[in-house]
């Protein structure tokens, strides 16, 4: 019996044992001081438009750093909301580590092309079809001009810009998209002096595949500057326009 009274208490104590382990390891002490932060930017490596100092910044502005606070202060919501408000961040997730330190994780979102618009709108759209606002940040991504809503933006443009990066040639070679009041598209290319009409928005792929061996069989026979318009806007033909002497 006594036996049985014994290990019923060690088992007891055991309990006791991993409860307050638990409490002490993995809970967070109200009056202990954050020592840093540990930011983490997803896809920094690829790619660089959020930076560590544009979120210290950022929360330095708002008198949110969380250093040298008492934990019980810190709000990682309030953390998450403020940084979701930055225009190159996806998403924020923040929360606080057992280690005293307020860990930080930012997801970025990716402009795939700018849009200066005739109506005199000027934004970025994201590789989700996003509108991104982002006055004065200079982003090396293809510039689209005209007549240009929103509606038009986020579906046949974002169409386009996701080809266009999809394919390492053709994301170097156009600079510029330009649509017409009729709703076509031109592009202006980095190599030649040539204005290339797709005409109405799709077929992508087939267009610039017929493009692509036009270039390869022609303009580098002829020259990339004899041309002042490649139309690719029907199927099974191109039509060029020589340039006027």
């Amino acid at each position: 019996m006594k036996r049985k009274i014994l290990i019923l208490i060690v088992l007891l104590l055991a309990s006791a044992y991993l409860v307050v382990a638990v409490t002490v390891f993995n809970g967070t002490p109200a009056a202990r001081e954050c020592e840093g932060m540990e930011l983490t930017i997803k896809d920094s490596i690829d790619n660089g438009f959020v930076t560590p100092a544009d979120i210290q910044n950022l929360l330095k502005q708002k008198k949110l750093l969380p250093m040298k606070k008492q934990q019980q202060d810190i709000n990682v919501r309030q953390l998450e909301e403020v940084l979701d408000e930055h225009p190159f961040v996806k998403k924020a997730e923040c929360y606080l580590t057992s280690g005293g330190n307020v860990a930080i994780d930012i997801y970025q979102r990716i402009p795939i092309l700018r849009v200066m618009s005739s109506n005199g709108e000027d934004y970025f759209v994201d590789s989700e079809g996003k509108i991104m606002r982002a006055p004065g940040r200079s982003v090396h991504v293809v510039v689209a001009t005209g007549a240009i809503d929103r509606a038009f933006a986020q579906t046949h443009l974002y169409e386009l810009g996701v080809f266009l990066q999809s394919d390492r040639f053709w994301e170097s070679q156009i600079e510029q998209i330009h649509v017409t009041a009729q709703k076509e598209l031109e592009l202006v290319p980095r190599v030649g002096s040539h204005i290339i009409f797709l005409g109405k928005p799709g077929d992508y792929s087939e267009k610039f595949a017929k493009l692509q061996t036009f270039y390869k069989k022609a303009l580098s026979q002829v020259g990339w500057n004899k041309y002042s318009r490649i139309s690719i806007e029907f199927t099974n033909q191109i039509i060029c326009t020589k340039k006027e002497k």
